[in-house]
């Protein structure tokens, strides 16, 4: 498994021609105190995967606070296919919105994908105490 990209946006959808549409792309949100919520946020990823990972794989999607700690884990599950495998890898895309995260602290929080024994480190989000943000 490879993964080709991964983005914090405010929103993204998957099209019927296999492009996806993302807009709102950010990498920190400001907050007057701590803990603050994020009222939604969507993770948008896209991998690859080797000719020997094939049909249903299960995987998860931790966010990371700044000591490394899970704040919040999403269990899913792909189904990858040959269908395009002749002329590329298979691929999986996805959009996962996810609303009301709540962020306990400033700091560098870290999206963290695992498949079996597999980690690897996607998108990061900055949280920045500002008094004047809103």
């Amino acid at each position: 498994m490879n993964v080709l990209y991964s983005v914090i946006a405010e929103e993204a959808n998957l099209r019927h021609d296999g492009r996806m549409d993302v807009s709102g792309i950010f990498h920190e949100l400001y907050a007057p105190g701590f803990p603050a919520q994020q009222e939604r946020l969507t993770l948008v990823v896209t991998m690859e995967w080797a000719a020997e990972e094939r049909g249903s794989i299960d995987f998860s999607v931790n966010l990371l606070d700044p000591a490394r700690s899970p704040v919040l884990t999403i269990n899913a599950q792909t189904q990858v296919e040959d269908q395009y495998a002749i002329h590329r890898a298979a691929r999986t895309q996805m959009a996962i919105p996810m609303d009301g995260i709540v962020f306990p602290t400033p700091g560098t929080y870290q999206f963290e994908l695992t498949v079996g024994e597999h980690k690897e480190d996607l998108a990061k989000i900055y949280l920045i105490e500002d008094a004047n943000a809103h």
